[in-house]
């Protein structure tokens, strides 16, 4: 059973985000099934430091480790999101790296394009790992990556139109 305080703590944090979105759109999408593709539980981990305890959605974690996840359609909010965390990134530090996860079957090429640009228009390497798969626009993306740092799972599929 959950204590009081156990469960304000539960009820006054956001937990449900739409994953590969760092917990930014809510909305439900339905795929005619009855469930939710895009609404989940967003993991919390919370991070214990000298100063105290601080609670963070899995995704804002990831982040603070200059780790970016693409998951899911391309599509302008997907890109809008990636595109304000590569530029936030790089604003912190120009130098270190940057590690772009993607699951993506790809999708709006402009909004794409929106993404490969910046990469290539911000100063830190950028990782980039197929993990899933990466098909058409999201292949380009981890095509984007840094040379030597392209990185695809043995299980992952990797798709290029002809």
């Amino acid at each position: 059973m959950l204590t009081k305080l156990m469960r304000h703590k539960l009820h006054s944090r956001q937990a449900f985000a739409t994953i590969g979105a760092n917990a930014c759109d809510r909305r439900r999408h339905s795929s005619g099934s009855g469930h939710s593709l895009h609404s989940y539980l967003v993991p919390i981990v919370v991070e214990q430091t000298g100063r105290g305890e601080r609670s963070y959605d899995i995704y804002s974690r990831l982040l603070k480790e200059r780790i970016i996840c693409l998951m899911g359609g391309i599509n302008d909010e997907m890109s809008s999101l990636v595109v304000a965390q590569l530029l936030f990134l790089q604003s912190e530090s120009a130098k270190k790296p940057i590690h772009l996860y993607i699951n993506s079957p790809g999708g709006v090429v402009t909004s794409g394009l929106a993404i490969y640009d910046t990469m290539q228009y911000i100063l830190p390497p950028i990782a980039t790992w197929c993990v899933g798969q990466a098909c058409s626009m999201a292949s380009l993306l981890l095509c984007a990556g840094e040379p030597g740092m392209r990185h695809s799972l043995p299980n992952s599929r990797i798709m290029i139109h002809q």
